[in-house]
């Protein structure tokens, strides 16, 4: 049975590794948290004359450096300073040349978001009238080519080293703690700590490529080292490697001094191994959490540790199944896996998966904030097919707890067999050895005489060496012999331990939950890199704004723009309507909302209106304030048509505040 078992196993791994591939093969390039959300000028706009300056709004704040914002006339030849800065917590502008002819301009970006993924993108803007261009827009992209997929495999392996570490160890020590001297499950928790050392020192040296120029040359610039560990991934991926050093000397006790314990002593160590081997767990998924999704966007401060909890609970059920698996099939026959092992495993994978669940709740609800984005967005799509693979996993592993309850209740009548084998055994054994005895006894004293004459006509020294020989020859002779009795009792124990059909029929439906998590773990890492469906959806929002914007107006005109002063309660969003934008008297109305829906009150809210073509503006508008978080004033004159930037100055604290702006055609 088992040499029909292994290579299906052998098979199914190497399906599996492809699947894997294949999905993160398909990934492409990360997309990020942030998002573009207004520029100005504004895609495809057509200015009379060259801006002073060109602008670029963002869903979240990002870093820049001197070429992360770059503007191309025509020809493809920097026309910029290149020294952006910038102006609020999500706008940074770069300042042009003067005197900059009509044409196509071609502008282009990449910086790295909040949450350390890397946003790139390009549109153009005309001036006096387009023209064409040798700058090629399509294409632009962050975090693609071969350094890309690479980056995506470190992270891949980092995840999956973390749970075959973590997951491993709580195996041994709240599970199986005779495990911890089984040579597969010391190697299983070894190479755990091994992948995502050195995934985490390749994520370090890709790093500056991959938010960067994208070259494989730059992966051994020390000067662009220098500058990644200044940042926060930089920090996070140093302090895993500070961590990782703590966790080896975590496994050297475990599989060390903790092995050689007696059970009592064993308990005593126990619990200091589970506290410091929990503390270093938290730390390591800190890493994560830190410079993720978690840490940037709505409620940070309690996203992060509701992470952490996630990731620990997703390295406690996979990382044990896992080990579970490799005990199960590559485990040695005298030591198999106790069915009290497995149903302790049972109990920790069921709190586990009420943890996922919960965490992974309130994660759904943060990085959508919409029902529609299940299906909208491609965050979405992709936590469909997660919470699928979950439902499926949770499914097989109701099977694996009946295996393991039917295996509970046969050990006991298997061991007794087993012991009653033993002993007929013994007894059969007993008997023949008293029957020997008696006949070596009667033959020895007839052939006492002949053996002592026998022995006194040879030679001594011919004696001594034939007797030398025979005895190194018999030695080696008696090795072999029990070589091979101990490989065919090997053999016989371990037909007999797979011969047992409930676990059988466990190492069946644990290869089968094994299998699904390597493809969920995929689609988990993927996701970490997909642009949440709340901001994809922002974006999506100002961008179907700009666009009506852009039209002339035959009515009222609203225009939502994101602001982000940078203080504890300074982000939101603020929608002017204008009624009914045309030349004359007009109504304003303008609403301050956060992300949620909620509407809040500021300090102060301040309006500008500003035609630059006519050299017209800016006319200020002072709001009266109505009620919470909303202002209105009546009575606004707009003298001519033509197209009109709306401005709007947010202050949330004494020191912080912002101005952001739109731009909409006014009949």
């Amino acid at each position: 049975m088992t040499q029909t078992i292994a290579p299906r196993v052998r098979t199914l791994v190497l399906l599996l590794l492809a699947a894997a591939c294949a999905l993160l093969a398909g990934a492409g390039p990360a997309s990020a948290h942030a998002a573009l959300t207004g520029s100005d000028p504004r895609e495809g706009a057509v200015v009379d004359k060259a801006p002073a300056q060109v602008s670029l709004t963002f869903s979240e704040s990002v870093s820049m450096d001197d070429d992360s914002l770059r503007v191309l006339d025509p020809k493809g030849k920097r026309v910029d300073d290149g020294k952006p800065s910038g102006t609020g917590g999500t706008t940074y502008s770069v300042k042009l040349h003067a005197g900059l002819p009509d044409g196509t301009y071609t502008v282009t970006y990449q910086v790295v978001s909040a949450d350390s993924h890397p946003v790139s993108g390009a549109y153009t803007f005309s001036v006096g009238a387009p023209s064409e261009t040798s700058v090629t827009v399509s294409g632009q992209g962050a975090g693609g080519g071969f350094v890309g997929g690479l980056y995506g495999v470190g992270r891949y392996v980092s995840y999956a080293g973390f749970a075959v570490l973590v997951g491993g160890a709580a195996f041994v020590l709240a599970c199986w703690p005779r495990g911890s001297g089984v040579r597969v499950v010391q190697r299983f928790v070894v190479s755990g700590w091994l992948s995502v050392t050195a995934a985490t020192l390749l994520l370090l040296l890709l790093r500056g490529s991959y938010t960067g120029s994208g070259k494989v040359a730059d992966v051994f610039d020390l000067g662009l080292l220098g500058e990644v560990l200044q940042t926060k991934a930089g920090a996070a991926l140093v302090s895993r490697l500070l961590l990782l050093a703590a966790a080896a000397l975590f496994i050297a006790v475990l599989f060390g001094a903790y092995d050689k314990r007696e059970d009592e002593e064993r308990r005593d160590l126990t619990f200091g191994l589970a506290v410091g081997g929990s503390v270093v767990a938290v730390g390591l998924a800190a890493t994560w959490a830190m410079s993720e999704h978690a840490s940037v966007g709505l409620q940070a401060g309690l996203a992060m540790p509701v992470d952490v909890v996630h990731l620990i609970a997703v390295a406690t059920w996979l990382g044990g199944l896992t080990a579970l698996l490799v005990a199960l099939y590559r485990g040695p026959a005298d030591t198999p896996v106790p069915a009290l092992a497995v149903s302790r495993f049972s109990r920790v994978a069921f709190g586990s998966v009420i943890a996922l669940v919960v965490t992974g709740t309130y994660q759904s609800w943060r990085q959508l904030g919409s029902w529609t984005a299940f299906t909208d967005t491609r965050y979405g799509q992709l936590l469909l097919v997660k919470i699928g693979l979950v439902a499926v996993l949770v499914g097989v592993a109701y099977f694996s707890r009946r295996w393991t309850a039917q295996l509970a209740e046969a050990t006991p009548a298997v061991a007794r067999a087993a012991a009653a084998r033993r002993a007929e055994k013994g007894e059969k054994g007993a008997g023949k050895a008293s029957g020997n005895a008696s006949a070596k006894a009667g033959a020895k004293a007839g052939t006492k005489a002949s053996g002592n004459a026998k022995v006194a006509a040879k030679e001594s020294g011919t004696a001594k060496g034939s007797g030398t020989a025979k005895g190194a020859g018999g030695s080696q002779r008696a090795a072999q012999l029990a070589r091979q009795r101990a490989a065919v009792d090997a053999a016989r124990q371990k037909r007999q331990r797979d011969a047992d059909p409930n676990r059988f029929g466990l190492r069946r439906s644990v290869l089968a939950e094994a299998g699904i998590a390597v493809v969920l773990l995929v689609v988990t890492t993927v996701l970490t890199q997909t642009e949440p469906g709340r901001t994809e959806e922002e974006a999506k929002a100002a961008g179907t704004s700009s666009a009506g914007s852009s039209a002339p107006a035959t009515g009222a005109v609203t225009l939502d723009m994101p602001f982000d002063t940078g203080s504890q309660n300074g982000k939101g969003v603020v929608r002017v309507e204008l009624d009914p934008a045309r030349v004359g008297v007009n109504d304003l109305h303008l609403y301050v909302e956060r992300s949620d829906g909620t509407a809040f009150d500021i300090p102060e809210v301040k309006v500008a209106l500003t035609q630059k073509a006519k050299d017209i503006g800016p006319l200020p508008v002072a709001p009266d304030h109505i009620t919470t978080g909303h202002w209105s004033a009546s009575g606004v004159q707009i003298p001519m048509a033509g197209d009109w930037e709306v401005a709007v100055t947010v202050r949330t604290s004494d020191i912080d505040q912002v101005t952001i702006s739109k731009n909409t055609q006014i009949g």
